[in-house]
């Protein structure tokens, strides 16, 4: 996309919500709208989007509904995740053809088809991600590794105009650093942490952190995607150190460019190691820009820790909001239309 931001289009309350598209695949008639609320250790998975020849969360997932729905089921994310990258709290949704929804009940009919769907997807899963370990060439005595790495939490109907990713108002991250406070750093956390060896002082960093709060364009911080717009509402981003030592960041947004989490950390650390300055930091937000002196902080620190959705009789107001939103490019630099209608 142009580095140049687009024209304000009309404000809020000149659009009507009812002319927009619905959410998801629309109103399909014939089908179930399924949400599945489902967790995963990022660092066997490049990345969530399917891709040909690499495990991938979607991939992986799709393949064990195939299994139990006997036919090929699309899903939609709340959000996409990079290669190493976690999710503690990730959302999808599916249409599944309401006859086969009714088939879970089981020949008496009296199962609930979600439990039913649940149990016999996590079923599937050790299949999948047994082929999984195949297709990345794991030695045979150390099979089992990527065994619980992606889980289900939750499986339940929703109403037809719930979209997993335009129906949701907010998304929060942590983001988990170890830096030289301690006399050495725990082994166990290198797997999950970022390991600095400078130390922080996280009374200054929280200062540093909260001037970049508020609507802001994040180019400087994202790596921008064809025809997306870089400006968010950054919510809440503070770090604090937990008794073991750890650092967690936590970071809220309505929604999350393309890499932004990792380099708005990556920003952080680097005025916390005396590299940058605050004006740099401030610089970075009243000239956004590409700028190849960020270092974006590695994936396998990150997780998707949560993500907001309204009660359920707004899901569709939400979603057309939300696409409404995107497709005019309706933002200006004092007021945001729809606060809080984000997309990933």
């Amino acid at each position: 996309m142009s580095d140049q931001l687009q024209e304000p289009g009309p404000q809020a309350s000149q659009i009507n919500l009812d002319s927009q598209p619905s959410s998801g695949d629309g109103d399909v008639l014939g089908t179930q709208r399924v949400r599945i609320d489902c967790a995963y250790d990022g660092t066997w998975f490049s990345g969530w989007a399917r891709q040909p020849n690499l495990v991938t969360v979607q991939g992986v997932l799709e393949d064990a509904l195939e299994l139990v729905l006997r036919t090929h089921h699309r899903v939609t994310v709340a959000g996409r995740t990079d290669a190493g990258v976690h999710a503690q709290a990730q959302t999808i949704h599916l249409d599944i053809a309401t006859e086969t929804w009714q088939k879970l009940t089981g020949r008496d009919g009296l199962a609930d088809p979600a439990e039913s769907l649940k149990r016999k997807v996590s079923g599937a899963l050790k299949r999948t991600l047994a082929q999984a370990e195949h297709t990345l060439g794991i030695p045979e005595r150390m099979r089992g590794l990527l065994q619980g790495s992606l889980v289900l939490h939750q499986v339940q109907p929703v109403p037809q105009d719930f979209d997993a990713r335009f129906s949701a108002t907010g998304r929060r991250y942590t983001y988990r650093i170890l830096d030289g406070q301690g006399s050495s750093p725990d082994p166990l956390h290198r797997a999950y942490a970022w390991c600095i060896p400078e130390s922080l002082d996280l009374e200054d960093l929280n200062k540093a952190a909260h001037e970049l709060t508020g609507l802001h364009d994040f180019l400087s911080f994202c790596k921008p995607r064809e025809g997306a717009t870089t400006i968010r509402e950054l919510r809440r981003i503070y770090l604090t150190r937990h008794d073991d030592g750890v650092i967690e960041a936590t970071v809220e947004a309505d929604a999350f460019c393309h890499h932004m989490v990792r380099s708005l950390i990556g920003a952080l650390v680097l005025y916390g190691t005396g590299k940058r300055t605050q004006a740099w930091l401030r610089e970075r937000l009243e000239n956004p820009q590409r700028d190849a002196s960020l270092i974006m902080a590695p994936p396998h620190g990150l997780a998707l820790a949560h993500i907001d959705y309204p009660a359920p009789e707004e899901y569709g107001l939400q979603a057309r909001a939300t696409r409404a939103m995107r497709q005019s490019n309706i933002f200006n630099g004092e007021s945001a239309p729809f606060k809080g209608f984000g997309v990933d």
